[in-house]
């Protein structure tokens, strides 16, 4: 299991990102300023920190310069919009940087292909009866190989990526199409029928009424 440190100062923040990610399956902690950060850091080893800029004692810039040369990837999660903003954070060694506020699914997006390019990521995704190689793209139910196609495997993983999240209908569309989300079409609901019933999670991935849909997972 990966272990992820959370450093901001805003309280409902670090709860968000904490509840977030552990029902994603990462262990978290969390720090409210860049003092108690280096003293987590010091203790524990992390595969990931997401660093707000703007800290009370220490600010993320130059907690930032302390965490380089331990080689832990850090994602910039801050109010500090601009261009500029966003270039000295990336020249300064972050692996991504994304501002405030920011969507849940996004989020999470983010965190797995930093960990995913650090070679942090787990293999072989277990939930219910399924298992998951994301190497191969293989997916067997109760040990036996399912056929799913692209946008269903993608579907899918997205799904047991952002457990218990209510995800929207654009963006489910836009992450596995990669285009802009039409009201009028029942692209997604087809493909996410049709991954239900391959899978057999009809009473697993529920509709959210006018917003999409939410696998249902065990909590860690």
């Amino acid at each position: 299991m990966n272990r992820i440190l959370a450093v901001d100062d805003e309280q409902p923040i670090l709860h968000l990102l904490s509840t977030s990610l552990t029902m994603a399956g990462y262990a978290c902690d969390t720090a409210a300023n860049g003092q108690e950060a280096i003293e987590k850091i010091d203790e524990t080893p992390y595969d990931l920190i997401l660093l707000d800029i703007m800290l009370p004692k220490i600010s993320g810039y130059e907690l930032l310069d302390y965490i380089r040369p331990l080689e832990i990837p850090v994602i910039f999660l801050t109010a500090k919009a601009s261009v500029t903003d966003r270039v000295t954070g990336l020249k300064l060694g972050a692996d991504d940087y994304l501002t405030k506020p920011f969507e849940l699914v996004e989020l999470l997006a983010r965190v797995e292909a930093v960990l995913r390019r650090y070679h942090k990521t787990d293999q072989i995704l277990r939930v219910f009866d399924l298992e998951v190689d994301t190497l191969s793209r293989v997916v067997k139910k109760d040990g036996n190989p399912v056929n799913l196609t692209k946008k269903e495997y993608d579907i899918l993983l997205l799904f047991l990526r952002n457990p218990n999240i209510a995800l929207f209908r654009d963006a489910i569309y836009e992450k596995v199409w990669g285009g802009f989300y039409l009201d009028d079409t029942r692209t997604v609901d087809l493909h996410v029928q049709r991954l239900r019933k391959k899978i057999g999670w009809e009473n697993r991935i529920v509709a959210v009424y006018k917003v999409g849909y939410r696998l249902e997972a065990p909590k860690p």
